[in-house]
């Protein structure tokens, strides 16, 4: 009898696992870098090469860094969003150009409208890996200490935009300087 026993007991328990990884959502991918200070990087801005860019000259501001890429179809979809959010001038949107040529990067630019207060130039995806980027598009939500606050995966949608990032944008402008604001304490975001 323990011998059929063991084996129900077992299969039980990964079927219970399985049951389980069916109620998560493949969009949320923890990261590692929540709550974590930004990697650094210095890049060349895609409009301006001979200008250089550091993260870190956004100390002191809460900011969005957007990957995306002219060949991602995702991006184009987000890409009205952000436009709209641009000319809401609510918080500075700096493109990460994740891998492509900047000059098919420029082209597309010019043709869907530049929501981008800079956009970077990583051709070779080096500061895209530092940031843990699975794929384009992915957002990071980046407070006055430079710390990363939040990451959207994927394109950036309104309900997105209303109950979690821009909430949590707020709070962070709002905070003193050395203030501590986890995406936790706002209540859209996960």
């Amino acid at each position: 009898m323990l011998r059929y026993i063991v084996p129900l007991v077992v299969f039980l328990g990964v079927a219970g696992f399985l049951l389980k990884g069916l109620d998560l959502n493949p969009r949320e991918v923890p990261s590692p870098f929540i709550d974590k200070p930004a990697p650094d990087f210095t890049l060349q801005k895609l409009l301006t090469p001979e200008v250089q860019f550091s993260n870190k000259d956004m100390l002191g501001k809460v900011w969005l860094l957007n990957v995306f890429a002219s060949w991602c179809v995702a991006c184009r979809s987000e890409h009205p969003l952000l436009v709209q959010l641009s000319r809401a001038n609510l918080v500075p949107i700096y493109g990460l150009n994740y891998k492509d040529a900047p000059s098919d990067a420029k082209n597309w630019l010019q043709q869907l409208g530049n929501p981008y207060t800079a956009s970077l130039i990583d051709y070779d995806g080096k500061v895209g890996i530092d940031y843990g980027v699975y794929g384009v598009p992915e957002t990071f939500v980046i407070d006055k200490q430079g710390v990363i606050r939040h990451k959207v995966i994927g394109p950036v949608t309104p309900a997105a935009l209303d109950n979690c990032v821009l909430p949590l944008v707020k709070k962070l402008q709002e905070a003193a300087p050395q203030q501590v604001i986890k995406r936790t304490e706002v209540e859209g975001c996960v």
